[in-house]
């Protein structure tokens, strides 16, 4: 068959759905072919949303998401969605067009050497040399983007390539089981937690993953054992459980970081070297359980006295199961962590000041949406406050980056939570800034037929960055913009829109939004003048009198 008719059926072997992205007159081939498969084409109107719709995918599904660009530019703008991939351990298959390379036509044109500028950002890159190699690079693609730890893979496919003839079959994904730990690395870990006075268990981003997620509930439900997430490990355990005592949201100085400091040995469950560590290790200070696919990478402040090196899930369940059904902690220290955060979250959730305070914000948030409604947060202020503040119930509710951390991704993650989950609220909350750099996919949104909520907080500056500004002591300097209309623009895509006037109205709005259907876009003014001063030194100091 054609290739570009055999690259279509890789990916069909290989469970795709979607692909995402922008065909250009390289892609025509496959295009055509496309059009003939059960693979649906999301047409978006940037690649690097449509790169971003492709990591989410991943990110929600343990499946390698696909996304389509051309050569050239339509390839660079995959960079970064390659990068957020790659960091974020999302699975993603990007996929670009290139000139004829046995025949060149037109000298350099727009021509790059695009496998090697991926090199440093992916897993797996690779040019499709020939059609008969189509289906041991594809299902090399996804075995490399998909196995512990996931992330980014890219394939090039050359333009007369795709016009060629291939006799060869698909190769179907092979049956794998990840390694188990060793028996005796477990049971040096068992003795470590059943000795411990006050252990925590520490829940970072590799343990999101389904299989790890239900062990871990298991395990706290049947010791009690207190836990605390990284921001990218939210929801992989119940945070409406007594047990949990918080998120690490900020890099210091919580009262979170009061229950790390107290403990006497630290379950460290799915450590992420992207993450920002939420402790320090010293030397002679306490003890940490590193749990995770792979050995620790030591560093300055992570050092891991004991290492539980296979499965996650595996090796939570074997901790579990061998653990004594009720250990005897000591939780004063840890009761009065929780009794304090849960008190300083509720003071600002009444806050009927507006423009809206942050605290008022994530707390009508909490209210509207279900135990399995999924935010989709771009990155900004806010970002950090939901962490802090917003408990969520169930895995991948909260979609939020502390890998790259890059502007742009909450609208195009949005869109996909909701083709994923259709069922579901869905609800995309951005900054004015960060919403500006996709907000174009409203109108993908729009011509998909999705019911999605997109709130875009409004305070017309790159709010984080000043809080930063503010914080180090610098002036008040270039981080402030003037906006569009919001209202009007979103309904230029056709989509509804309502501007938020006052603090009570908020609420009414995303309700009304949710009952109608389609896609709605809320205009919410923020005020962020005050988060210095609670983040920054407020927090601090009741913190310090734990």
């Amino acid at each position: 068959m054609k290739a570009s008719d055999l690259l279509v059926k890789a990916l069909e072997n290989e469970g795709v759905d979607y692909v995402f992205g922008i065909p250009g007159e390289e892609n025509l081939d496959l295009l055509d072919s496309l059009s003939r498969s059960t693979i649906e084409l999301v047409l978006t109107r940037h690649e690097q949303a449509a790169g971003f719709m492709a990591a989410t995918y991943g990110r929600l599904t343990g499946r390698a998401g696909v996304c389509l660009a051309t050569l050239g530019p339509g390839a660079t703008n995959l960079v970064t969605a390659a990068a957020y991939a790659n960091l974020g351990a999302m699975p993603m298959v990007m996929l670009t067009g290139q000139k004829p390379v046995k025949v060149s036509k037109q000298g350099q044109f727009q021509m790059l050497d695009v496998v090697d500028m991926m090199q440093p950002l992916t897993k797996f890159t690779k040019q499709i040399e020939s059609g008969d190699r189509i289906p041991a690079t594809v299902r090399e693609a996804f075995r490399k983007a998909q196995e512990e730890r996931p992330g980014s893979a890219h394939l090039e496919l050359p333009e007369d390539i795709a016009r060629e003839d291939s006799r060869m079959p698909v190769i179907p994904p092979s049956l794998t089981r990840r390694p188990v730990a060793e028996e005796k690395a477990i049971a040096r870990a068992v003795d470590l937690i059943t000795r411990a006075r006050r252990p925590l268990l520490l829940v970072g981003a590799g343990a999101n993953r389904k299989r790890t997620c239900h062990l871990l509930r298991r395990l706290v439900e049947r010791s009690g054992i207190p836990f605390v997430t990284t921001q990218m490990g939210k929801g992989v355990v119940n945070e409406d459980s007594d047990h949990f005592l918080g998120n690490c949201a900020l890099s210091d100085h919580d009262f979170v970081h009061r229950a790390l400091d107290a403990a006497d040995l630290i379950i460290n469950v799915g450590h992420d070297v992207v993450e920002k560590p939420p402790f320090f290790m010293r030397s002679g200070g306490r003890t940490v359980i590193h749990v995770n696919f792979t050995s620790a990478a030591v560093d300055p402040v992570y050092f891991p006295q004991v290492e539980v090196v296979g499965d996650i899930a595996n090796s939570v369940w074997q901790i579990g199961e061998a653990l004594p059904a009720e250990c005897r902690w000591e939780t004063a220290d840890f009761d009065t962590v929780r009794a304090a955060l849960a008190d300083h979250i509720r003071q600002g959730a009444a806050d009927d000041r507006f423009p809206l305070y942050p605290q008022r914000l994530v707390a009508d948030v909490r209210a509207i949406m279900p135990a399995d409604g999924i935010l989709a947060l771009d990155n900004g202020m806010y970002k950090i406050w939901f962490a802090r503040n917003y408990p969520a119930y169930l895995p991948n509710t909260v979609l939020l980056d502390n890998a790259l951390a890059a502007m742009g991704a909450g609208l195009p993650s949005a869109i996909v939570a909701k083709l994923v989950h259709p069922e579901r609220r869905v609800m995309a909350i951005c900054g004015d800034g960060g919403f500006m750099m996709n907000s174009q996919e409203l109108q993908t949104a729009v011509q998909l037929g999705l019911d999605l909520v997109v709130v875009v907080l409004r305070d017309d500056a790159y709010g984080m960055i000043k809080w930063k500004q503010q914080e180090m002591g610098f002036a008040d300097y270039g981080l402030d913009f003037a906006n569009p209309d919001f209202v009007r623009y979103a309904q230029s895509y056709g989509a509804s829109a309502a501007r938020v006037q006052s603090a009570d109205q908020f609420t009414d709005l995303a309700q009304q939004a949710f009952a109608a259907g389609g896609v709605h876009l809320i205009d919410l003014p923020v005020d962020y003048s005050d988060d210095d001063r609670v983040l920054h030194h407020e927090i601090k100091a009741l913190s310090a009198q734990l």
